[in-house]
């Protein structure tokens, strides 16, 4: 049987119904989910209520899999999975692309969600290749050009307000090992030839410019990708899992549930390198290829 897709956003997300995650998926159904995923950028399955190896299982149809991450330890027993979960200031509540640092970043993200607060906790999502096609075209000639270049060492002494001994240890870990890498401003999904704009928190500046005037570019940039017609926001239920097409979105933690308890797991596909509208591949300014994370994907 077909699965069902519902559109839930006007430029982003749909909901999938008709198929139950937990038993294997068969090839057509895989190719149908595969083709929604380029085509709605994040789609919802709600009530399926996994365990981490039915996760995984689902999220190897999309392709190989990553570690959980490149530094952070991966939930006991489970190579493959990440517990996100946090306390005030320790969650990821900035517009991003996951792990954009390495010079191959996932192709999607897959998260399940196990404990939600009776409020607050929804994660917002945004349509990065809208955002392109929204630029005057003054701004898109700029933006083909520019290069940016993406480090996991965040800067947390310009935000005060994040500091604690959780985020100060969790920063320690998260940077480890130090990963700089450059890639196009604009890059295009090998699976949709869609051009989009691949930016986001990992970025710490603009090749070429200064520090300032790589904010201001940012700033304005970014402007575009959080525009409201762009974006979706999930309220979770338990037992959902949700699927973002990592080459062609951001997506943002909204941190307004205090010191409840929010727990998810989250399963990266291996993606491969980026290439900008000029046909030039990103390239590793400081680290390796983080061959430990991720399969190397052609």
């Amino acid at each position: 049987m077909s699965i069902d897709i519902t559109r839930i956003g006007g430029r982003i997300g749909a909901e999938i119904s008709g198929v139950d995650l937990r038993g294997p998926v068969d090839d057509v159904t895989a190719k149908e989910i595969h083709e929604a995923l380029v085509e709605h950028k994040v789609l919802v399955f709600r009530g399926q209520h996994l365990d981490d190896e039915q996760h995984q299982r689902f999220a190897s149809i999309f392709g190989p899999l990553t570690l959980a991450h490149p530094t952070v330890p991966s939930v006991d027993g489970q190579a493959n999975v990440l517990e996100v979960a946090g306390g005030e200031g320790a969650r990821a509540n900035a517009w991003h692309t996951d792990v954009t640092f390495v010079v191959a970043p996932p192709k999607a993200t897959t998260l399940r969600s196990l404990v939600i607060p009776p409020y607050g906790g929804d994660t917002l999502f945004s349509n990065t290749a809208a955002a392109y096609a929204d630029l005057p075209e003054h701004l898109r000639v700029l933006a083909d050009r520019l290069w940016a270049e993406h480090s996991n060492e965040y800067d947390y002494a310009e935000h005060p307000q994040f500091r604690s001994t959780e985020v100060e240890e969790y920063q320690k870990v998260f940077a480890s090992t130090r990963y700089r890498t450059a890639h196009p401003v604009v890059r295009v999904n090998p699976d949709s030839g869609v051009p989009n704009l691949f930016i986001g928190n990992f970025v710490t500046g603009i090749i070429g410019l200064s520090r300032t005037e790589g904010r201001d570019i940012l700033r304005l940039l970014q402007h575009y990708v959080t525009r409201p017609e762009n974006t979706l926001r999930h309220k979770w239920q338990v037992g959902d899992i949700v699927v973002w097409d990592n080459r062609s979105t951001q997506h943002y933690a909204a941190d307004d549930y205090g010191d409840l308890a929010r727990k998810l797991h989250r399963v990266t596909v291996a993606g491969d390198v980026p290439v900008g509208v000029s046909g030039e591949k990103s390239r590793i300014l400081e680290g390796d290829e983080a061959t430990h994370y991720t399969p190397q994907v052609q």
